[in-house]
């Protein structure tokens, strides 16, 4: 019995063991090289790539602009902004090309209903397979709702 189920055993192992064996087939099938991706360093410039609001009120909306030069000799076209939330709105000319020397620029907006430290982002989506994720981050407060009483005591020291 023990011969038997060893022996079943092993003509299962070598079935599986030929079921995995690939075909000795050749394909004439060409594949294309795979695009490797401009180096966004030596093609764009940004200015505010990384921007501190710094303390801002809660509540309130504010924006910025990220500007966008082209260094390099060739056009770059502006494909996608895409936001981290939506509570960042962005505001741009979607396939925008600009030249060598040109400069294009990217108002990204914060809704601000966020109370305390926040970090956003956006990625930006450029011809060449280009892409860059900018950040921004600040510290929104609570604002009082009644502003602070009145100082009568200088009404006293005046003769």
């Amino acid at each position: 019995m023990k011969k038997t189920f060893v022996l079943a055993i092993a003509l299962m192992a070598i079935g599986f063991a030929q079921a995995q064996t690939t075909s000795t087939t050749t394909s004439t099938t060409v594949t294309a090289p795979p695009t490797v991706p401009k180096d966004i360093t030596k093609t764009l410039e940004f200015t505010n790539d990384a921007f501190d609001f710094g303390k801002i009120p809660a509540g309130k909306p504010t924006k910025y602009e990220l500007t966008i030069k082209n260094i390099s000799k060739e056009a770059v076209t502006l494909k996608n902004v895409q936001v981290g939330c939506g509570c960042t709105t962005p505001e741009y000319e979607k396939d925008k090309s600009f030249g060598p020397g040109e400069t294009i620029k990217v108002t990204l907006g914060f809704s601000g209903n966020a109370n305390g430290p926040f970090s956003k982002y956006a990625t930006l989506y450029f011809s060449g397979d280009m892409q860059k994720q900018v950040t921004f981050k600040g510290d929104a407060y609570q604002v009082p709702a009644t502003p602070a009483p009145a100082n009568t005591g200088t009404q006293v020291i005046k003769p």
